[in-house]
């Protein structure tokens, strides 16, 4: 199974990155816009940013009731997004409405579920409420979206194998909580190399800083695609 790289643009604006997003153009494919640029830019970013050739990776995190977050599936699909996130913890009937104005609106778009933020530990979670563990509980909230027409989950890389195996094998599964050997863990609970990752069977890793914080970004990303590949390769044999 193949992996590939998402870049995530830790930034309040695209000019903020844009020498680095310039030397990265034909490297690296997918690039993530979360809430800070998003807040701060608005759709124009998405759109300056596939302008450059990216593909689109909007990490919105909708979660509200069934209407609003249809209606806000709605509009995001008129922009140049490949991949969109909700919260899998809004439940079924929200996941449902957001399934279906994805195939209405932009048929390809990937509709991806987060479970657990990978900043959760047991302990974390526990104070919201939830006694089980982060790995069961990703695994009830990934069923779930799955049974309600969610094609893809955003998930730790520890729990890539227990999702593997309850889940149909076209759920595509996308990991942040990366990170090379030699970097730090930052603000992440729990974390996995890029190689692993892809051997436990991810489809996509999402990391940022060990890319922008290098001193050769370019050479950071051609690292990590050639750890990818070469797990890949392994995973095949």
């Amino acid at each position: 199974m193949a992996c590939d790289l998402i870049l995530v643009l830790d930034a309040p604006s695209p000019r903020e990155v844009l020498p680095s997003l310039r030397q990265l153009q034909g490297t690296v494919s997918w690039v993530k816009v979360g809430l800070e640029m998003y807040t701060a830019c608005g759709p124009d970013c998405v759109r300056e940013i596939a302008d450059l050739g990216f593909k689109v990776f909007l990490d919105l995190k909708l979660h509200d009731i069934p209407n609003t977050v249809a209606k806000a599936v709605e509009s995001a699909a008129k922009l140049p997004i490949g991949m969109l996130t909700l919260h899998t913890g809004g439940g079924r009937e929200m996941m449902q409405w957001a399934a279906k104005a994805q195939r209405e609106h932009k048929p390809d778009l990937l509709l991806l579920g987060v479970t657990v933020l990978t900043s959760f530990s047991a302990a974390g979670l526990a104070e919201t409420g939830v006694s089980d563990s982060p790995e069961k509980q990703v695994v009830r909230l990934g069923q779930l979206a799955a049974a309600s027409g969610i094609g893809g989950l955003v998930c730790s890389p520890l729990e890539i194998t227990s999702l593997r195996a309850v889940l149909p094998p076209g759920v595509t599964l996308v990991t942040p909580g990366i990170r090379p050997r030699d970097a730090k863990a930052d603000d992440q609970s729990r974390v996995m190399t890029p190689g692993e990752a892809a051997q436990a069977g991810a489809n996509f890793i999402v990391v940022g800083r060990p890319i922008f914080k290098a001193p050769n970004p370019v050479v950071a990303a051609q690292a990590i695609l050639a750890e990818l590949a070469a797990a890949s390769g392994a995973q095949a044999r």
